[in-house]
């Protein structure tokens, strides 16, 4: 098959690209999503998928959404940042652009994209993590990407890894992902501030003195200047990224694991310390190799290139 067309949609943009089979994006749009209205955000959609379509010749086309897509990946179940309910998004989109349309996790199709033509090449068991505000995931098992029985596999950020520990959005307490992602990272920072100022000097100085103004561009900058109590928030944040993936690495066994996400961009002030955590909470260590640890690489086009080469292989 030769060129299919990837959609990324997200709760503040839809990009859209023209992917060819080696992973190369041969043109590509930007829309903002009308999150709102479901209506809308199927015609805005269709209307970039035309656009790119008549310059090319184009043979299937793959949605990334966030939101739990169904087993079938026609339906997407539930999108938080989205009107989508029971929505479905393969036929709506499919019948206003007259091609075939699949529907994929957004986190899904990035693990796939970074499997096949990012950090997993060559690796055939591939565990995507993606840091950023929550914690996102996507699994590649045997070369195929794991869905799970109901389509809704991979929730890498919502294991429960504190009994009765800190609220989470999902409804459930002490989830990884509020021990180990931005969100987290910036809660952590704000506890320190207020527990030590004086340890928080600097960061406090850049976020305007008061600590629940703290933001996570604040703790980066902070913590790159040597602020004890930055750097404290980020080795807390990477002990529990080590620990999450010793335990998904006792049950997956993967070759790899690849990090992204938004704070996969300050890696140089948690990455090491991440390694260390989960070689020292592996289970059997010691006697089994250690899965590597690398960082992501095809950035915020990673979701349209997965879900466009996904399309292909429907």
């Amino acid at each position: 098959m030769g060129l299919t067309i990837g959609v990324d949609i997200g709760g503040t943009k839809v990009a859209a690209g023209v992917v060819d089979q080696d992973g190369r994006i041969v043109e590509h749009r930007l829309r903002p999503t009308p999150a709102e209205n479901p209506e809308l955000v199927a015609d805005t959609i269709a209307q970039v998928v035309k656009e790119l379509a008549e310059g090319h010749e184009i043979e299937a086309v793959g949605l990334g959404a966030a939101g739990f897509v169904d087993e079938t990946r026609s339906i997407v179940r539930f999108a938080p940042n989205l009107a989508w309910r029971e929505e479905p998004l393969q036929k709506k989109v499919s019948d206003l652009v007259g091609l075939p349309v699949v529907v994929e996790n957004d986190a899904n199709a990035m693990a796939w994209a970074e499997a096949r033509f990012g950090a997993g090449r060559g690796e055939s068991h591939v565990v995507c993590v993606t840091v950023g505000t929550g914690i996102g995931g996507g699994i590649v098992l045997d070369g195929s990407l794991y869905r799970g029985r109901w389509g809704m596999g991979a929730e890498l950020g919502h294991m429960q890894v504190i009994p009765d520990g800190r609220p989470c959005g999902c409804g459930n307490l002490g989830c990884w992902e509020q021990y180990a992602s931005g969100n987290a990272l910036v809660a952590e920072a704000r506890l320190n501030a207020e527990a030590d100022p004086a340890s928080a000097a600097r960061l406090l100085e850049i976020a305007g003195g008061t600590p629940g103004d703290v933001e996570g561009p604040e703790v980066t900058d902070a913590a790159r200047e040597g602020d004890p109590a930055s750097l404290a928030a980020f080795a807390s944040m990477a002990e529990w990224i080590g620990r999450g993936l010793s335990d998904l690495a006792a049950v997956l066994d993967p070759g790899c694991f690849i990090l992204g996400g938004g704070v996969s961009r300050a890696a140089d002030l948690w990455i090491d310390r991440a390694r260390e955590s989960f070689a020292a909470n592996l289970t059997g260590r010691g006697h089994r190799p250690l899965a590597d640890i690398r960082l992501a690489e095809l950035g915020a086009s990673a979701g349209l290139v997965g879900a466009a080469d996904l399309a292909r292989r429907r």
